[in-house]
C-alpha cells in the first residue's frame, strides 16, 4: 500500500508553487494535531504489556523532543502554514480516521499507525523536495522523521505480535486489521493529491 501510494505522487518539478505549498499545509495541518493524539489512543487501546512499553517510548519521544514544534517550524520554513482552506480540504477524509481511531481497536490501531510510521520515513524524502522547491533551508524536520520513523515501525511490528498473540485462535483475517490503514491511505492521497476548484486530482506525470 505503501509504494503505491508513492507512486501515485506527482513529480515536484512539475508542481506549481501553490500546489507544492497546498501539500506541505495539508501534510502540517493533520500531522501536528493529530499523530501524538492517534498513538495515545493506541497505546490506551492494547493490552499487551510489550505494547504499551513500545508505545509509551515512541509518545514519551514525540513529546520530549518536541516533534509538533518541528513540524511548524518546517511548514513556516516553507511559507506553507496551513489556512482554513488546507483544513476544509482534509476534514471528511479526516474525521474518518478519528471515527475508526474513536473505536479503540489495538491491533487495527497498532497495524494503522505502523503503516503511517512507515509511510512517513518513505515520504520525508519527498516532502523534503517540495519544501526546498519553495527555497526553504530547514530540514530538520525530515531529517529526523528520514530515520527515527524507522525504528518506530520496527517496534510498532513487535507491538502488533504481542498483541496478536493475545487473541484467541484462529489468528484474524487480515482484511478487517487493515481497516484503519486503509482510511489512513484516503486521508494521505487526499493530503497530496487534492486540487482546490477542481474534481480532479494531480497525477504522477514525470515520475
Amino acid at each position: 500500500m505503501i509504494h503505491e501510494l508513492l507512486a501515485s505522487f506527482p513529480n515536484p518539478a512539475h508542481l506549481s508553487a501553490a500546489e507544492r505549498r497546498g501539500i506541505i499545509a495539508r501534510y502540517t495541518a493533520v500531522l501536528e494535531g493529530n499523530f501524538i493524539y492517534w498513538m495515545t489512543a493506541a497505546y490506551l487501546a492494547v493490552a499487551s504489556d510489550e505494547a504499551h512499553a513500545i508505545i509509551e517510548d515512541n509518545l514519551r519521544e514525540e513529546v520530549r523532543d518536541n516533534h509538533p514544534g518541528m513540524l511548524r517550524k518546517f511548514a513556516m520554513a516553507a511559507d506553507a502554514m496551513p489556512t482554513d482552506s488546507d483544513a476544509l480540504a482534509v476534514h471528511r477524509d479526516l474525521q474518518g480516521v478519528r471515527q475508526f481511531v474513536a473505536r479503540l481497536s489495538g491491533a487495527r490501531l497498532v497495524v494503522m499507525m505502523a503503516f503511517f510510521e512507515g509511510w512517513i520515513t518513505k515520504f520525508m524524502p519527498y516532502l523534503a523536495e517540495l519544501a526546498a522547491r519553495q527555497g526553504s533551508t530547514e530540514q530538520e524536520y525530515t531529517d529526523v522523521h528520514g530515520v527515527v520513523d524507522v525504528v518506530h515501525t520496527q517496534g510498532l511490528f513487535r507491538a502488533l505480535d504481542a498483541e496478536l498473540a493475545l487473541l484467541p485462535e484462529p489468528a484474524p483475517p487480515m482484511a478487517p486489521l487493515l481497516e484503519g490503514a486503509e482510511a489512513l491511505g484516503t486521508l494521505i492521497s487526499t493530503i497530496v493529491h487534492f486540487r482546490a476548484g477542481g474534481t480532479g486530482r494531480t497525477t504522477p506525470e514525470g515520475r
